[in-house]
């Protein structure tokens, strides 16, 4: 188990010393994982309000291109909107003019967040990217 601990300090060092032979690999691994994808006509909403509904969604995204599907996620137990879901496009382009258009935008008096969707599968480890920058320590301590 001492070793495990020991393996994840140097791991996670290596990773925050710019001069570690490991930091380009790194953060090349994780650098791939946040960037956008390139072919995704899915998008993730967030920001809805809690009377929002599918068809309200659809009407919404239609305007932009065809809308194949319309996801809102609810509450197993009080069956109410988690406040975020998913629009699905026909096309990529459809999905890339709608989250320009509507980001920011309200809908039902609340501002949507919108960003392309990143498929994830149950149980994969999603990487996060994290920068250290020496002057922000410095100023957090502080």
């Amino acid at each position: 188990m001492n070793s495990l601990k020991l393996f994840a300090r140097r791991t996670s060092a290596a990773f925050y010393n710019p001069t570690s032979s490991f930091s380009p690999y790194y953060r090349s691994l994780s650098s791939s994982v946040s960037a956008p994808p390139n072919n995704n006509n899915k998008l993730f909403v967030a920001g809805l309000s809690w009377s929002v509904d599918e068809r309200s969604l659809l009407d919404a995204f239609s305007n932009f291109g065809e809308v194949t599907e319309v996801r809102i996620m609810y509450d197993k137990v009080t069956g109410r909107s988690r406040g975020f879901g998913f629009v699905y496009f026909a096309k990529d382009d459809f999905a890339v003019s709608a989250k320009d258009a509507m980001d920011g935008k309200e809908l039902l008096g609340r501002p949507m967040r919108i960003s392309f969707a990143v498929d994830r599968v149950r149980g994969d480890p999603t990487m996060v990217s994290r920068i250290r920058d020496s002057e922000a320590a410095i100023r957090y301590k502080n």
